[in-house]
């Protein structure tokens, strides 16, 4: 199967603008963003979406969400912000690679969509 997006980026095949790393996930800054912050947050272990996730994931999709909360006090993001995961073509998944999006710096709505 033909390498993903993030993985050509994890693999430094393709640039990205690169917020965080460490040996479990990468955070690069989104090409097109929907608020003032707008990062993603991706595992290197591919899954291809949270359907797909095996209790084997458990520990780096646990990963995923921790590294979001240390990046949100790191960009002091007090006021607020949002987590997304999007799963499937009904949800505009574009990426077959989980990934979750966090959103800040602007009033979110609800609800979402």
């Amino acid at each position: 199967m033909p390498k993903t997006l993030f993985q050509r980026i994890i693999d430094r095949e393709i640039p990205a603008k690169i917020e965080h790393e460490d040996e479990r996930c990468i955070v690069i800054h989104d090409i097109q963003p929907q608020a003032p912050v707008h990062l993603l947050i991706i595992p290197k272990q591919p899954i291809a979406r949270v359907g797909d996730a095996t209790a084997g994931d458990e520990s780096v999709l646990g990963h995923l969400l921790v590294t979001a909360g240390a990046l949100a006090k790191k960009l002091n993001l007090a006021n607020g912000f949002r987590l997304v995961i999007n799963s499937g073509s009904d949800a505009c998944e574009s990426i077959p690679h989980v990934h979750v999006h966090l959103l800040a710096r602007r009033q979110m709505r609800w609800p979402p969509g």
